[in-house]
C-alpha cells in the first residue's frame, strides 16, 4: 500500500512539473520544454494507472487534483510572480475535507459489506 501512495505522489509531481513547463514552452514553440512537459504528463498518467487499481478513483482524483492545484498555485506565485487571490489561498482545504469525508464514507461502506 505504501508503494501505491508513492506512485500517487510521483504522479502529482509529474503533473505539477508538466504544468509548470506550460508557460516556459511558449505555446509549444520551444522544443525542449514541450518535450519535457509531454514526458512529465505521460509519466503522470502512467503512474496514475497503477494507483487507480489499488485505491478508489474518487479518492485518487480528488487527491491528485487538490494537491496539484495547491502546489501549482504556490509555485506559480514563487516562480512566475502570479498573484494569489483569496480563493487560491482558502480553496485548497476544501478538496482535503472532501477527500476525508469520501474516504470515511467508502471505508464505512466497505466494512458493512
Amino acid at each position: 500500500m505504501i508503494k501505491t501512495y508513492i506512485f500517487l505522489i510521483a504522479a502529482i509531481f509529474c503533473e505539477v512539473a508538466g504544468t509548470m513547463l506550460l508557460p516556459v514552452s511558449q505555446n509549444f514553440t520551444k522544443v525542449v520544454p514541450t518535450v519535457a512537459l509531454s514526458i512529465f504528463y505521460l509519466c503522470a498518467f502512467y503512474l496514475l494507472t497503477f494507483v487507480v487499481n489499488k485505491l478508489p478513483i474518487a479518492i485518487v482524483y480528488a487527491t491528485w487534483s487538490g494537491l496539484g492545484i495547491f502546489t501549482i498555485a504556490i509555485l506559480g506565485y514563487i516562480f512566475f510572480k502570479q498573484t494569489l487571490a483569496w480563493q487560491a489561498i482558502l480553496g485548497p482545504p476544501v478538496p482535503h475535507v472532501s477527500i476525508q469525508s469520501l474516504t470515511f464514507t467508502l471505508l464505512d461502506f466497505s466494512l458493512r459489506t
